[in-house]
């Protein structure tokens, strides 16, 4: 998989396919290279994932938003996930490469909290984020992929501040409904039910303290029962990857469960170039035409156990 990646990366770090110039695409694709062990600039992958760090960097705006395609209506997704990839992979870099990471990266994070202070139209929304740095609503998608950067920052000693992490929480926690699942924008709407949705909201409360509260116990019994309903979802891998890494995080029977199967369902749909196609993806186009994303976001569900990026290291406590 890693191969293929590499194989098809263009000069300038961006890939083929609608939407391989996305920031948030080159980023998954950095950070899968990094999940297995690799690291910038230093081995077989290493110019690769240079690639991808520049790419990305070179997207930003003077504001500080990483936005790569004009027009494209939810370009904060891309600006949280290229910002969760800075933040992993500061450190790691050559010296001056560093100095411009944590550059972009001071600039990505002021973006993140100044979108979370925008005047909300209701107060379900407060303490989430929307598509736009402008939106006056949120949403658990978007939000999740936010607060996995800040707290990614945070961890490699960035200034956020706590209560920014704490009012993202807040905002999670209040999409759940009774039965343990959560909603994209208020518990029990139309999306309530999707295991995608859990997995992130789960993965968020690992990451943040939260893994042992009833919200977190209620979540994984949720996803103990559902996983396999993922492959109907309309955000198939989407909710693969952030499933896996919740389970990872609780650990016990529910990884068991939950990792078992995804080894038996995915890595037989491996392709002989060793992508994984279009055709695994859900119904949304995301998925179903961008073949590089969807093989980034299955190398990043199967290499959990690898524990390379920081954000997702695992209270080795958690089994005993």
């Amino acid at each position: 998989g890693l191969n293929y990646l590499a194989g098809v990366q263009r000069e300038d770090g961006s890939f083929p396919g609608e939407y391989g110039n996305a920031a948030g695409v080159v980023a998954l694709v950095g950070m899968s290279f990094m999940a297995t062990g690799h690291t910038p600039g230093r081995d077989v992958y290493g110019e690769s994932i240079n690639r991808c760090l520049d790419y990305v960097m070179a997207q930003q705006r003077e504001n500080g938003y990483i936005h790569a395609r004009q027009g494209q209506d939810r370009g904060m997704y891309s600006h949280h996930i290229a910002t969760l990839f800075l933040a992993e992979a500061s450190g790691m870099v050559d010296p001056e490469r560093e100095l411009k990471v944590r550059d972009a990266l001071a600039r990505s994070i002021h973006v993140i909290i100044a979108a979370q202070s925008v005047e909300k139209r209701s107060p379900a929304y407060r303490g989430g984020w929307r598509y736009s740095p402008e939106a006056q609503d949120s949403d658990l998608s978007v939000s999740g992929w936010a607060l996995m950067a800040l707290r990614s920052a945070r961890l490699n000693g960035a200034p956020v501040p706590d209560e920014n992490i704490q009012r993202a929480i807040a905002y999670v926690l209040g999409r759940q409904s009774p039965r343990g699942s959560f909603g994209y924008q208020h518990p029990g709407d139309r999306h309530d039910g999707h295991v995608s949705l859990t997995g992130l909201a789960l993965l968020c409360m690992s990451l943040t303290g939260h893994h042992d509260s009833d919200a977190a116990a209620r979540a994984a019994r949720y996803i103990e029962s559902n996983y396999a309903r993922l492959p109907r979802e309309e955000f198939t891998l989407y909710g693969v990857y952030y499933t896996t890494q919740a389970a990872f995080q609780v650990g016990g029977e529910t990884w068991r469960k939950v990792g078992n199967w995804l080894y038996e369902t995915y890595l037989p749909r491996q392709r002989d170039d060793g992508s994984w196609g279009t055709e695994i993806g859900g119904s949304h186009s995301s998925e179903r035409r961008t073949q590089v994303y969807n093989t980034a976001l299955v190398l990043l569900s199967l290499a959990v156990p690898y524990r390379q990026l920081p954000i997702y290291q695992r209270d080795e406590t958690i089994d005993e």
